[in-house]
């Protein structure tokens, strides 16, 4: 059997450095800092008391406002996010209305698909009928909306319902590798012919009491409450642990065929996607980074690729003591002698660290370096780790202008999981 080629049609995205594709894209490049002090809540008494929030986010200019009530913010984010996306590939459902239909290629529903990647899922969602029902007379008076507003594969059930898109249509749930899966299954569906588009990402709404407590509690988060902005600093020798952040990224992927058909902009093709696991801990990772090393060999091989194609690689790259220095040491085993070639850099530093979002808006960190040659940096870079070895590029500080062929993104997540994506030029 032939597998289809597969490419990038849509994206759509709401970070911390902005609520769109184009913004978030302008300030990566600018070196822009997501992170603030948190307004989600009285952080006072936490240990860690910033994160990388979404700022002036409005739902309604796609979500009714009754409707927004009965969402989870990750679900709010999912079907923003998704919508941008699905307006900027101009496609829309056999049956579904549409106000303007310029531009627009009617698609059929039955091979559109949903693949959704969230980690936490609701997680505000849960806290909030938690402490109503315990701070009440023990009657049990939950929200009929609590379980549909909590479960994680519920933003991808919104995006199918308000679309009227058929097919394929479920959520990866693999912590911080959960966006990436999902579009690595996307990928394969579409290849393999069950579906000729499918809506692709993930997204997370965790700054909330439980999730900067939780992670505070696992030692995992920077404390660097005096500098915000300076906190994520992937790969330099002070880091201190990662800056949890929040919202969404969406990517439309369609096969090749069908995409010229309609004469759809195709900003590159996806070329492969490998997984593997650590089995080591289920929090820190391999220590001499073998999962990280086996999932990229997988993507190559996937990709039918030499380590030579690749330009660039948007590392997991957290700011954490372990995890940064497992994954440089991982790349130099993949890429041999070229690995002095790429640029690396981490995304992370700018944005914070989206969890199960977190592949999705790296994806198109690497979708969007290859379309416009230029590869975001690695900011707060000002301390030299002896463990790391100089004559990498980590892309300090300032973004380059390079011709990016083909990017390499990496995510891995608690429980070692471990997955990449593979985007090259189309041609």
């Amino acid at each position: 059997m032939e597998l289809k080629r597969v490419v990038v049609t849509g994206l759509g995205a709401v970070t911390p450095l902005g609520n769109d594709p184009k913004t978030y894209w302008d300030n990566l490049v600018q070196g822009v800092s997501g992170a603030a002090p948190i307004t989600r809540f009285d952080a006072t008494n936490f240990k860690t008391t910033f994160a990388c929030e979404i700022k002036d986010f409005d739902a309604q200019e796609f979500i009714h406002r009754r409707d927004a009530r009965r969402m989870d913010l990750f679900t709010q984010y999912a079907v923003v996010s998704s919508m941008q996306a699905i307006n900027d590939a101009g496609i829309v459902a056999e049956g579904i209305e549409a106000e303007d239909e310029s531009g627009l290629t009617r698609i059929n529903p039955d091979k559109a698909g949903v693949i959704w990647g969230s980690g936490v899922g609701g997680f505000q969602s849960f806290m909030d009928e938690a402490k109503n029902f315990y701070h009440g007379d023990g009657t049990p008076r939950f929200s009929p909306f609590f379980i549909p507003m909590m479960i994680p594969d519920i933003a991808a059930g919104h995006i199918s319902i308000r679309n009227g898109f058929r097919g394929p249509n479920y959520a990866t749930v693999s912590a911080c590798a959960s966006s990436t899966h999902a579009v690595i299954d996307a990928f394969n569906l579409i290849r393999l012919g069950k579906a000729d588009v499918i809506v692709s990402g993930g997204s997370e709404a965790a700054v909330t009491e439980g999730g900067i407590g939780g992670f505070n509690a696992l030692k995992a988060l920077s404390t660097r409450n005096d500098e915000p902005t300076k906190a994520s600093r992937p790969f330099d020798k002070t880091r201190d642990g990662f800056v949890l952040g929040e919202g969404a990224g969406a990517i439309i992927l369609e096969s090749l065929e069908h995409a010229q058909a309609r004469g759809a902009h195709i900003y590159c093709e996806m070329v492969g996607g490998g997984m593997s696991a650590d089995a080591h801990h289920i929090t820190a990772p391999h220590p001499e980074g073998l999962g990280a090393r086996n999932v990229m060999l997988a993507t190559l091989e996937d990709a039918g690729m030499t380590p030579e194609e690749v330009d660039y690689v948007n590392v997991h790259g957290t700011s954490t003591p372990l995890g940064d220095v497992a994954e440089a040491q991982a790349i130099q085993k993949v890429f041999g002698d070229n690995a002095y070639n790429l640029s690396i850099s981490s995304t992370k530093s700018m944005t914070g660290h989206l969890l199960g979002a977190a592949g999705a808006i790296e994806a198109m960190a690497c979708i969007l370096a290859i379309k416009n040659d230029i590869v975001p940096p690695t900011i707060n870079f000002e301390h030299t780790d002896e463990e790391l070895d100089p004559n990498l590029d980590f892309t300090f500080n300032k973004a380059r202008k390079r011709e990016v062929g083909a990017a390499l993104s990496n995510t891995f997540g608690f429980g070692g999981h471990n997955a990449s994506v593979l985007f090259k030029k189309f041609s």
